[in-house]
Order: C-alpha cells, then structure tokens, then sequence
C-alpha cells in the first residue's frame, strides 16, 4: 500500500488542522492505521491508531481530548483532527500501516509503508 499524507500548515495555538492520509490498494479495509510525528532533532513519536473496522482507537497521552483519528474505508482514507493545538504540536506528521503486531503497540518499527509527511507548524 503507498500512502500520501497532506492537511499540514502554518497556524497559530488554539487553532485546529485536519490532516488527510490517502492509501492506494484494494485491502486498506483490513489495515490497522497509525499517525506518527517527528519534530526536527527528535525521534517518531507515535500519536494515534484506529482499528480496521474504525470501532476501536488509542492515543499518546500528550494528544487525547484534543486529537481524533478516524478512517473512511470507502475512500481509502484516514483522518487526524487535531484540535487546540499547541507549539509543541509542530512536526511533521506521518501515516503509516501497522503490521504483525499487538493492539496498542506505539512502537514506529511495528508499522510500515510510511508516506510522505505533512509539516505541520505551531506558533505561539
């Protein structure tokens, strides 16, 4: 599966972004799908995965009440609505798709097929 991030940009604290994940492919349906971020000089950072049948998702802590995954299958597509965003927030930010791994894992090595991300950038 190639996948495609976009929906980043430049905006102020408090503000909200929605980012977009584009997947090709016949089996997205089947794929667990997570949300990533790495800010400059800093390591992947995990930040939301949602289950294949759209049901079950879990979080960082640094993200729950303000961010929300979601999946729309019939358009081979997955969402992050970031709300109230911090300056902490900036990064850029990666979709990727979970391989053969346990429910819950954060872990950036347990998921694959990263696309291209999207720079998102916070100012206070």
């Amino acid at each position: 599966v190639q996948l495609q991030a976009s929906g980043g940009g430049l905006v102020q604290a408090g503000d909200s972004l929605r980012l977009s994940c584009a997947a090709s492919g016949r089996t997205f349906n089947t794929y667990v799908m997570g949300w990533f971020r790495q800010a400059p000089g800093k390591e992947r950072e995990f930040v939301a995965a949602i289950s294949a049948s759209t049901t079950y998702t879990y979080y960082t802590d640094s993200v729950k009440g303000r961010f929300t995954i979601s999946r729309d299958n019939a358009k081979n597509t997955v969402y992050l609505q970031m709300n109230s965003l911090k300056p902490e927030d900036t990064a850029a930010y990666y979709c990727a798709v979970r391989g053969a791994a346990r429910w819950g894992t954060q872990s950036p090595a347990d998921f694959g097929s990263w696309g291209q991300g999207t720079l998102v950038t916070v100012s206070s």
